[in-house]
Formats: C-alpha cells, sequence, structure tokens
C-alpha cells in the first residue's frame, strides 16, 4: 500500500462530519454501508454519509445512508454544494472512467477547501496466454477491430456507442444495464444484464455467437473479469481500452478499507 497523503483538518466541535462519496460503483456502495455502520462513541461526533449518483442508470443499487442523484451543475456547482453542507471529506468512488466528474471534484475540493480522496479499484493485468491490444480511446477501439474480428462481444457500456456505428461490416453483441440510443452499429444484437458474471456464462456467450473479438474498458474489479478468462481459455483477442488518469495531485486509495483509514485520519477517528 502506498502511503496516502493526509489533508490538515481543523477541528470544528460545532459543525457535524459530513462525509461526501460520489459513487454509483461496488466500491462505493461498500464504503457507504461502512460508514453507515459506523456507531458515535468516546465523544464522537455523528457521522453523516451522502453518496451521490450521477442518475444515468435506470435501477441502479442505492446504498445506505443519504441519497441524491444528478449533477452538480460542474465544478463550481459542486464547490457550492460542499460549502452548503458543510462537507468535511470527499471520497471520488466514481467509475474509473467517469474523467469528468473526477476533475470536477479536484477542482470543487481545492475551492471549497474540502480534503479529497480517489477510490479506485486496480486495472486489470494481462498475463503471458492473453491477447490484448491496448486502446487510448473507444475510437482507437473501433479502428482496431476490423484487423481482429467479425464478431464482436461489446462490453464498453450503453454510451459512446457511435464509435462503432460505421463499422457495418461488423456484428456485435452489445451488453449493458440499459438499453442503447442511437447512433450505434446497424448489425447489433442487445444483451441487458448485470453483473457479476461468472465464467461458465461468459464462456456460452462467446460459444453461443462465435465471438471472435472482445472489447473491454479496463475497469478492473472481480464483478465483470470473467470475461477476460473467458476470451483466453477461447483463443480471442481483447482490445482493451485504458483508463484515464486520477487528476493530478489527488491521493488514490485501492480498496474501500483504504479509503476507510484515510478517512478516519483525516476525521481525527483514530
Amino acid at each position: 500500500m502506498v502511503p496516502i497523503p493526509l489533508p490538515d483538518m481543523p477541528d470544528d466541535p460545532d459543525s457535524p462530519e459530513h462525509v461526501l462519496v460520489l459513487g454509483g460503483t461496488t466500491e462505493a456502495r461498500r464504503l457507504a454501508e461502512a460508514l453507515a455502520a459506523e456507531i458515535p462513541a468516546g465523544g464522537r461526533r455523528p457521522l453523516r454519509v451522502t453518496s451521490s449518483l450521477a442518475g444515468r442508470v435506470a435501477r441502479p443499487v442505492l446504498p445506505p445512508g443519504e441519497v441524491r442523484v444528478g449533477g452538480f451543475g460542474g465544478t463550481e456547482g459542486l464547490a457550492a454544494w460542499l460549502r452548503e453542507h458543510r462537507v468535511d471529506a470527499l471520497i471520488d468512488a466514481t467509475h474509473p472512467f467517469a474523467g469528468t466528474i473526477s476533475f470536477h471534484a479536484a477542482r470543487a475540493a481545492a475551492s471549497a477547501h474540502v480534503p479529497l480522496l480517489a477510490l479506485r479499484r486496480p486495472g486489470w493485468v494481462a498475463g503471458p496466454a492473453d491477447d490484448w491490444h491496448p486502446a487510448g480511446s473507444l475510437e482507437e477501439a473501433a479502428a482496431l477491430l476490423p484487423s481482429l474480428g467479425g464478431r464482436v462481444f461489446l462490453t464498453t457500456g450503453r454510451m459512446g456507442l457511435a464509435a462503432f456505428a460505421e463499422l457495418n461490416e461488423l456484428w456485435f453483441l452489445m451488453r449493458s444495464v440499459d438499453a442503447p440510443e442511437p447512433p450505434y452499429p446497424a448489425r447489433m444484437e442487445v444483451l441487458l444484464d448485470r453483473g457479476p458474471f461468472t465464467l461458465a456464462g461468459e464462456r456460452e456467450l462467446i460459444r453461443r455467437y462465435g465471438i471472435e473479438v472482445l472489447v473491454t474498458k479496463d475497469s478492473g474489479g472481480a464483478a465483470t473479469a470473467p470475461k477476460l478468462a473467458a476470451a483466453r481459455e477461447a483463443g480471442i483477442p481483447v482490445v482493451v481500452v485504458r483508463r484515464p488518469p486520477v487528476p493530478e495531485g489527488v491521493p488514490v486509495a485501492a480498496t474501500p478499507a483504504e479509503a476507510l483509514t484515510w478517512l478516519s485520519a483525516c476525521l481525527g477517528r483514530g
């Protein structure tokens, strides 16, 4: 574990200890669950936890505690919300590819003088038997596909399908939680499903649909990793879209447990 720098936090006994978690991920939900179970003891102030969801999923799995849905109105809107609701610590536990909100959070936290931590699950690592093709964007991923296979298993989510819309010679199996909106490839079958997925299930999808190439974002985590093992077993190539970087200067925790350690020290909870 890389040491995470802790900010200087003035102790104000008259203010509540309010934690805002920007989330929607499994890690964000687990962190909210751990924080909701916190019981004040030994003179500690109550802990208020608010989870913020982007609202892009129709039926999200809600975390415990207070929940707000929707955007803040950019950097200035988030900074104003932090001040108005007297947030003591901000944890960015959004999806590794939710780059815009992460940069808004970094600028807003600096403006409002609120300590910020990014909670990011580690990315996947290719093994010796993997045939991975890195791409810097969905557009780069689309450019690689014609030379890799004609039947594509597309697991990058329903956003950004326009990057693949002109590949009329290819057939796509597209999997997402909610139905996509055009533009998207003309030859595409949609599979609505939510992880976690099993290795047996991923093997069967590849076999049933005759998949020749897999496209995925480097989201990390175990819930959707079985598709990588299934692709390895089937000997098919995988196009892996690299995740955007965390804003410069923002400390990073790899697990909810690391985030709790940072937060405990930040709020003086031992």
